[in-house]
This record gives C-alpha cells, structure tokens and sequence, in this order.
C-alpha cells in the first residue's frame, strides 16, 4: 500500500510552531472525523430512505402506522429480492463471507488497536442501506455506527497513529454517528466512552465529545432540530409508581434476553441448512415479507410503530403479537445475513413491551398509572439498554430525547433492573457475546493486545545463564551433576551437535542415577534426558508464553529459532515476561492518560 504524504508527527511538528498544545491537535482531529462521520450518516439514512421509496413508494414509517396500504406481492418481493442481492454482496466481497457491525468496532478497539479497513466499512454501509431500505428487521445506528469508525480508522491509518491515537478517533467516529442518529450528543459521547474506548481519561473525552457535537450540529442543520421520535405529552403521575417500572425492568430483561437468544439460534440454524451462503437472506427476507402482509411494523427500523406505541394507539393484542413478530424477524434477519443492528428492534420491542405493561397498570391502577406513552418510553430504554450493555449512554438518550427529569429518573430505575438480570442470566451483552462466540474474550481488554504485541525474541535470555544451562546428547553424568547443583534454574537443555534441542534434564528426571556410582561410567544426557519438553518459538508471543507456562507449569521454557529447524536459542523465564508485560501495560496506560 503507497504511504501518505503525512504522518500525525509531521502535522503535529508544523502545529508546535503555532500552537503549543497537542491536546488541541486532538481536538482538531476529532472535529474533522466528527464531520466526515457526522456527514455519512446522513448520506446512510437519506440513502435508506431512497431505497424504501423505491420498493414500497413510502417509508417504512408509515407502513408500521397504517398510513397507507402496500399490494402483499410487494411486501414479499422487496425483503427477499434485497436479501438476494446482500447475500450475494457479502459472500462476494467480506472477508469470511459475513457482515460487520458494532461488534467489529469493539473488538477493533480491544483488540487490533483501533485499526479498521475503510473498505470493509463502507461495503458493509451498502449491504446495510439495501438491508434496511428493502425492509429487513434490523437497525440502521449500529451500520451508522461501524461506517463512522471505518472512516476514523481510515485518517488514523493514513496519518500513522499510535495506538492510543487511533483509539480515541475511533470513539470520535462513534460519538459522531450515534449523535447523528438520535441528535443527542451527550449520548453519543458516553456511548463511545462507554462501549468503545472503555475509559474516560481528558485526552480522550475531549475530541470525543467535540465529535459528537460536530455530529450533532450537521443532523440539525441537515433535518431539523428534531427529535428521533414524537413523544407527545407524557408525564409521570406519582412516585408511588416506581415499583411498577421495577417490575417493567424485570420484563424487559426477559423480552431482551429471549431476542438475544432467538438470534443466536437463528445463527445455528442458518449454519445447517443446505444452500448456499449466498441465499440464506433471501430466505429470510420472504419469510419476513410474509409476517408483513399482516403486521406491516416488522419491516425496517420500526419507528413509525414506536411513535405510534407512544401516543397508545395499540391494543393490547395486537401490541404482543407485533412484540413477538419482531423477535422472529430480527433473529431471522441477522441469523440468516442481513446487514445491520439491533438497537433499533431493541426499541421496537421495547416500545411494545411497555405500551403492553402500561396499559396493563392503568388496568389495575387507574388513579396512579401515568400515560401508556411514559411506559413506552421505559420499556423502549430498558430492553435497548440490556441488548447493548450500555445503561449510562441508553439512560442519556432517552433523556436527551424526552428532556424530562422525572421520566428519566424512572428509566434510569428499569434499566438497572433489566442490565443487572440480563447480566446474570445471559452474561453481557449482545456484542459481547457475538465475540465470544469467535473466541474472542474482551475481559482482557487491551491488556490481551499487549501480550500479542511483544515476541518472545525480545525478551529471550542469550545470556551466561543459558550457556552454563546447555549440555551436549554425550554429557557424562558427573558432569550433569555438576551443572545442576551450579543451575539457577534447577534444568539443563540437551542440545544435538547441529544445534538442535534434544530435551532437557531436571533433578526428578535423573532420580536415583544421579547419585549411583556404577552409571556414571557410561550414563549420558541423551539417555535421561526429557525428548519432548514443552516450548517456544522465537514468533510466539507472550501470551502464547504464559499459555505454555501455565499449562506445563514451569517458570523456564526453552527457546527454539523456528518449528521446522528446532535450533535452540535460549530461553525465557517467567520473571522475564512478567517484566516485559508490566512495562509495555505502563506505557500503554500513560498513553492513554497523558499527551506524548
């Protein structure tokens, strides 16, 4: 790949000389990936729009509210014609024949750095843009939000970032793109701190929340000052009525759970059906335009049906059954390749699961029970807040959204409930548990990324040490006797005339030899010695060396060039790659802290 031009140390040389400050540098930065962010998401949602006009004539919006009447051939042909082409899209050009989303970005963030590929991203917004805009059950924030980090990956790659750097912009993307979607900046940067970059150090925070503002600012200019949904009036009644959001939070967690567990089921299901990858969505697709012909709100975001659940235009009935429709859609959708997020389905199912709670408690409560649309709202923010593991940011953007302080109090109280059960019984949230579903374990964090990072030739002990510890196949066992009771390991390595490890010879591994007078005459290191000891390569990392550490349980592995010539080249010591780990985490952690 050509080189650019310039490097984030050639800008960061030329602003010394006018300003002298390189938190602004950053700042600077995070405004620009705000407005490139910020500017594609617009072009995400207006693109969406486009392609459900061109099936449907209108928005999917008004479909979920009855607004206008779609022929069934066209409810049908629209998500399995849209599934066919995203099939054949992903199976042709992403990497492992599937698509990306919210997942990818923390896992890039965890895991790699920061690093994104631009191509990826923006192939995955158009599978996304066809997804949504042919009707498919799934979100259009978290493709927002994966387009907005591919575009901060794509300036961290090409001004060569460090680590740290690439981190922040990468939380810069997101902030932009969430901010951009709900026109809630405060949001969007928690949501990034939150989800993303996982710490709220100043250095980051800042350009973050400048991102997010960018974002924000250019969806106002673009659609008005607007909020993502029309609440109405609603107001909470009493206090008193708190306990009965504890137990919408209970709800939620069951309603988030079973969605999140429909999903992965689908997965495995679409993994055993007999067609070709390239075909699963569309079949997907027309089991969902089938649902449509008669609950019109599982097809695309479902916002329309939100806005109408708020202002209690919904039967009980009819509130479930599009409530457990769109469970089956979204885990049809996403299981079988279609392109997109769940926070979107997440308040759909939210919005039916509090309208249906809250016209349940005016039941029973009449004179305390608020509106059915303050239930909607809590529902909306309890199952969304489960789905995503993100209750600070979820809490802030139903705040933003309502401007109610009391209402947001009782959102707030169901989103505890609802994380802290789903947490219990599912384990984390839906991305977390897509990663680990890949052996992708981010408890670690980028702790694991710094084990990755440090060969074990950087630490490999050539020393006097080794070669007082290294002994040839013919070493006589008076001398082996010698050389363990001078080792500081407590092991001598075998090693062939050719260089070659052989084994290696410890106390328990002579046993009674050692010390029997009789052997000596004719014992030699290739006759005791281990042939096949645990160790390492000169490629491995330390994480691999703490694996194998663990695993055979010593504290010393030996050390071979590569696996095919097995030349011994020293070896490692626990000690050492302890050394190694807790320097490189202290940079690490002072990047992330403090300017370079």
């Amino acid at each position: 790949m050509p080189q650019s031009r310039f490097t984030y140390g050639q800008i960061q040389s030329a602003f010394r000389k006018t300003i002298h400050n390189e938190h602004l540098l950053l700042v600077v930065l995070g405004l620009g990936v705000g407005c490139l962010s910020g500017m594609a998401v617009i072009g995400l949602r207006e693109a969406i729009d486009a392609i459900e006009i061109f099936y449907f004539d209108v928005t999917t919006s008004m479909l979920a509210r009855y607004e206008i009447v779609v022929e069934p051939w066209k409810l049908i042909l629209a998500p399995t014609l849209g599934g066919l082409v995203v099939g054949l899209i992903t199976w042709k050009f992403m990497p492992g024949g599937r698509n990306q989303g919210v997942a990818d970005v923390v896992e890039a963030s965890a895991m790699r750095s920061g690093h994104m590929s631009s191509r990826v991203g923006i192939i995955s917004a158009i599978t996304s843009i066809i997804s949504v805009g042919s009707g498919a059950s799934v979100g259009r924030e978290g493709p927002a939000v994966h387009l907005g980090a591919s575009l901060a990956g794509f300036v961290a790659r090409r001004l060569h970032l460090s680590r740290s750097l690439a981190r922040t912009l990468l939380g810069c993307g997101v902030a932009a793109a969430v901010s951009a979607s709900f026109n809630a900046p405060i949001a969007g940067a928690l949501f990034a701190t939150e989800v993303v970059v996982g710490q709220y150090a100043l250095k980051t925070f800042a350009p973050i929340v400048v991102a997010s503002v960018a974002g924000t600012a250019l969806s106002h200019i673009h659609f008005g000052e607007v909020s993502a949904f029309l609440l109405g009036d609603n107001h909470i009644t009493s206090f008193w009525e708190f306990p009965a959001f504890v137990g919408l939070g209970i709800v939620s967690a069951v309603a988030a759970i079973i969605m999140m567990r429909s999903i992965f089921i689908a997965q495995d299901a679409a993994a055993k059906i007999p067609v070709p990858v390239w075909f699963k969505p569309a079949i997907a697709g027309c089991i969902v335009g089938i649902i449509a012909v008669w609950l019109p709100q599982v097809l695309g975001v479902g916002y329309g049906f939100v806005e109408w659940a708020i202002l209690g235009q919904f039967e009980i009935k009819l509130l479930i059954a599009i409530g457990l429709a769109k469970v089956l859609a979204t885990a049809l959708c996403l299981g079988f390749g279609f392109s997109g997020g769940v926070f979107s389905p997440a308040l759909v199912l939210g919005a039916a699961v509090g309208s249906s709670y809250g016209l349940i408690a005016a039941d029973v409560f009449p004179e305390l029970a608020s509106g059915v649309g303050v239930y909607t709202v809590v529902g909306m923010g309890a199952v969304a807040a489960a789905v995503l593991g993100a209750p600070i940011s979820t809490t802030l953007i139903i705040f933003e959204i309502t401007g109610d302080y009391k209402l947001s109090l009782a959102v707030m109280l169901a989103i505890v409930v609802s994380t802290e059960i789903t947490h219990h019984f599912f384990g984390g949230s839906f991305f977390a548990e897509m990663l680990k579903r890949r052996d992708i374990n981010l408890k670690d964090g980028f702790e694991r990324e710094v084990l990755d990072t440090i060969k074990v030739r950087h630490i490999l002990d050539h020393g006097t040490n080794v070669a007082a510890e290294t002994i040839g196949v013919e070493t006589p066992i008076d001398e082996i006797r010698d050389k363990l009771s001078h080792s500081t390991t407590g092991e001598l390595f075998v090693v062939q005339p050719t260089g070659e490890l052989f084994g290696t010879i410890t106390l328990h591994d002579c046993g009674e030899t050692l010390f029997d007078s009789e052997c000596s005459a004719h014992v030699r290191a290739a006759d005791i010695a281990r042939p096949h000891p645990p160790v390492l390569n000169e490629g491995d990392n330390l994480g691999v060396a703490m694996r194998v550490m663990r695993e055979s349980g010593e504290d010393h592995i030996a050390v071979l060039r590569d696996p095919h010539t097995k030349v011994f080249t020293g070896c490692v010591h626990h000690r050492d790659v302890m050394t190694a780990y807790n320097r490189a985490l202290l940079k690490v952690r002072h990047e992330e802290h403090n300017v370079d």
